[in-house]
């Protein structure tokens, strides 16, 4: 009895410490890059000083700096990696797509939509925000690709066509939104945003999406089982005693509601749902025990770097951590292919 319990628990331990070294490790160096040169030592005085285990004395200005906008920041970049690469997990063995990402359901481009009607129309005012403008039409689009796919033959191909549709439908109720109503300074801030900002996170952002992608993360492990007997089939999956509609309406709702949580905070971020999973599966095995966690850590510590990269290279000037994602995204994907195409 020891062994078999031993062999499932010790890949995941491993994974999730190694993840979790090399995660403290990537954020520890990535906050210490950007206009302002600050070292290792004095972030790491500085977090100790802020978790009230030390009291050693800082520059002001560089407490500033790293407490108030570098380390939320890269905090929030990681919350988004983790959070996303899930998701993507979690679709492609549910819709049994290799090419499912979070945002097949249209949740990101209704989410972009909710945000331009917020910011553009006024409408909900400052009583709703930018971002609950965001989650909100991110949870109108989910709504209407489950009718759509539901009357369509409530398959998996009717999700996945719904999602296209959806996707395709809010993109240009957006782009009429800010055709007709926006003037170019407001232009150019929405599709900043648009592209994916992480410009002025705060601590209540961190919080924020830290909660959800942890809890998205325990979710998906809790169906871990359920989504390596997805990866087979909807046939093989019920063959096992999983009960596929209600687990399948409970996965879509799950990653749905985590991607509408996290574009609303951090914008429409691609490639990271798409490209981690693939990366994990290679490096890890198909077994969603192993393949959940090593997503989750790759993509908070692929996020971690994008951001940092973002964040220096045009410096002053921030690059929309969207660009980031698929400047680096697409090749990394392209290579996956490749490799697994030569993998007999």
């Amino acid at each position: 009895m020891p062994g078999p319990v031993t062999r499932r628990v010790l890949p995941f331990a491993l994974i999730t410490l190694g993840g979790l070294v090399l995660f403290v490790g990537s954020v520890g160096v990535a906050v210490t890059l950007g206009s302002a040169d600050i070292s290792l030592v004095n972030v790491r005085d500085i977090v100790l000083n802020h978790l009230g285990i030390t009291d050693i004395p800082v520059r002001v200005s560089e407490d500033a700096i790293v407490w108030q906008d570098r380390m939320p920041r890269t905090l929030v970049a990681a919350a988004c990696g983790a959070g996303l690469g899930v998701c993507g997990a979690v679709l492609q063995s549910l819709l049994r797509n290799p090419l499912a990402d979070p945002f097949i359901l249209g949740v990101s481009s209704g989410a972009s939509t909710g945000a331009v009607v917020v910011g553009m129309l006024g409408l909900g005012g400052t009583a709703i925000g930018l971002s609950g403008g965001a989650f909100i039409g991110a949870l109108v689009a989910f709504g209407f690709v489950l009718l759509v796919g539901r009357h369509a033959n409530g398959g998996v191909s009717g999700i996945v066509l719904a999602g296209v549709a959806g996707t395709q439908l809010f993109s240009a109720l957006t782009s009429l939104v800010i055709f007709a109503f926006a003037d170019s300074d407001e232009t150019r801030g929405i599709m900043f945003w648009l592209l994916g900002s992480l410009e002025g996170m705060r601590w209540d952002d961190v919080l924020l999406t830290m909660t959800v992608a942890v809890l998205g993360t325990t979710i998906a492990l809790g169906y871990m089982r359920s989504l390596d007997a997805f990866a087979f089939g909807e046939d093989i999956a019920a063959s096992l005693g999983i009960h596929v509609a209600r687990t399948r309406i409970i996965l879509l709702t799950l990653t749905a509601l985590l991607t509408a949580a996290l574009v609303s905070v951090a914008g429409a971020i691609g490639f990271v749902g798409l490209v981690l999973p693939h990366a994990a599966r290679l490096l890890f095995g198909q077994r969603h025990s192993r393949v959940v966690p090593a997503t989750a850590a790759l993509g908070a510590i692929f996020m971690v770097w994008v951001d940092a990269g973002s964040r220096v290279i045009f410096a002053p000037s921030p690059l929309p951590v969207g660009v980031g994602t698929a400047i680096v995204g697409v090749p990394v994907f392209v290579l996956l292919l490749v490799r697994r195409k030569a993998t007999p």
